[in-house]
């Protein structure tokens, strides 16, 4: 387990002894989230932060305008393979780099770029532990200057698995058996990614009606990382959360949020965990909650 998290998670001195190893390529992905009281969270770009002062050799990437189809039903629907090999071989990024993710913005938006490139068939992808504050908080060298680096030819693996449809969401939601003691190991675990409340569906932002798919279990995204140092809660506790949810215990677990951004968070905690069999429901409740044959459940 602790090879996993290492695997997934670099140190900030780790990568500032790393900076010149010609086999990372790091990506500084900071997208500003503003939640709306219904529907979609508003984007702000971190492009300007990123001219403001950025990792030695860092590349920016957009979440919205890099990371998500353009011509998408929803805001941020997960791109085509092509697209992410017209990026990544813009950037210079070839198969065999190890990518480093960091921001300055939420760990959401962090993982959510770690899951596109996951989704994508790249598992040599890690994320800054503690992002850009804990770089800075460690007195680490930021620069305006802009890399560049040749283009390369870089090929997608596209892993269907890894975003789940409706249809799957409707049948994992149809049985809402739990794996708590005395029940079997649930085929197909609902898991919500949001705020306690906004599983109740008693406050906090909407996304057309509030309240949960039915099944669902939750472990919030915000409860993942240390509020203090932004830097992720150790394997142990990740684990406890988990457990205590059931989500350890079934064999297959489906992710979802408002808008498929949190729910990467949860992902990205669970794949640490060494769970292999998880999707994301890209669209989450922005598609759910709209639709007018499915059901939410409050309390």
């Amino acid at each position: 387990m602790n090879e996993a998290r290492n695997e997934m998670l670099v140190q900030p001195a780790w990568l500032a002894a790393s900076l010149d190893d010609p086999t990372l390529r790091i990506l500084d992905c900071t997208t500003h989230m503003v939640p709306q009281p219904v529907g979609a969270s508003k984007i702000v770009s971190g492009r300007a932060d990123y001219l403001a002062g950025h990792l030695p050799g860092a590349q920016h990437v957009d979440m919205v305008d890099d990371l998500s189809d353009a011509a998408g039903p929803y805001p941020y629907t997960l791109p085509s393979p092509e697209r992410v090999e017209q990026l990544l071989s813009r950037l210079g990024i070839s198969n065999e780099h190890r990518i480093i993710i960091y921001g300055r913005s939420s760990l959401v938006t962090l993982t959510r770029a770690w899951y596109v490139l996951h989704a994508m068939g790249h598992r040599r992808v890690a994320l800054l532990d503690g992002g850009f504050q804990q770089w800075q908080r460690e007195g680490l060298p930021v620069t305006a200057e802009l890399p560049t680096f040749a283009p390369t030819t870089y090929r997608a693996h596209h892993d269907p698995r890894r975003k789940a449809s409706l249809e799957e969401v409707r049948q994992a939601a149809a049985s809402e058996l739990k794996p708590a003691p005395g029940n079997p190991p649930a085929d197909s675990l609902l898991l919500n990614a949001l705020s306690p409340e906004q599983f109740a569906g008693t406050g906090g932002a909407h996304y057309g009606r509030p309240g949960r798919i039915p099944g669902s279990v939750n472990v919030p995204a915000r409860d993942l990382s240390n509020p203090e140092t932004l830097g992720f809660e150790s394997l142990d506790r990740l684990r406890a959360m988990f457990e205590q949810a059931g989500a350890l215990q079934a064999r297959r677990v489906i992710h979802y949020c408002g808008g498929g951004i949190a729910a990467t968070a949860t992902a990205f905690a669970l794949e640490m965990l060494g769970h292999r069999d998880w999707a994301v429901y890209d669209n989450s409740l922005l598609e759910w909650s709209t639709l007018p044959d499915t059901a939410l459940h409050q309390g």
